[in-house]
């Protein structure tokens, strides 16, 4: 009860404020102090206010239970535990795929992905050259030249 009793005078002297901007015509500064001097009794009227409350409350036995209990400590130390293992294993399989996988040293596997780069840079096999003649899109080109020599132009 009291909490709503603050929050609706913090409101109200909020609102004041906001006529007071108002009052000098500085309306859109007086829109926001208006809108936020609602929020303490918007809070208060849903129940956040509450909510809040309980959370903080919750948020601080927490933090007293994390100062003052060996057992909290320990799980912190379990969950660094945990994070290392993980690590370590993916670097594990790291390092066992790269020894088996045949790749070798990291020359190799650059060369390895050099030649595959290079290998996709080729031409499709429809688009190499034949010998005496140009590529496909010149060909189109040399027909049409010969056709327009064919009608004089």
């Amino acid at each position: 009860m009291l909490t709503t009793t603050v929050c609706a005078a913090l409101s109200a002297a909020g609102l004041a404020v906001a006529f007071l901007t108002a009052y000098r015509r500085r309306f859109a500064a007086a829109t926001r102090i208006a809108a936020l001097a609602l929020v303490p009794v918007g809070l208060a009227m849903s129940g956040l206010l509450g909510l809040f409350g309980e959370v903080g409350g919750a948020v601080a036995a927490w933090a007293s239970d994390l100062v003052f209990e060996p057992t909290v400590w320990a799980g912190f130390g379990v969950l660094a535990a945990a994070v290392v293992l993980f690590v370590a294993g993916g670097a594990a399989a790291r390092r066992t795929r790269s020894r088996a996988g045949g790749g070798g040293s990291r020359r190799e596997l650059r060369a390895a992905e050099r030649d595959a780069a290079q290998s996709a840079a080729k031409p499709a096999l429809g688009a190499e050259r034949k010998p005496g003649r140009t590529a496909a899109g010149e060909d189109d080109f040399s027909d049409i030249e010969a056709i327009l020599r064919k009608h004089g132009i």
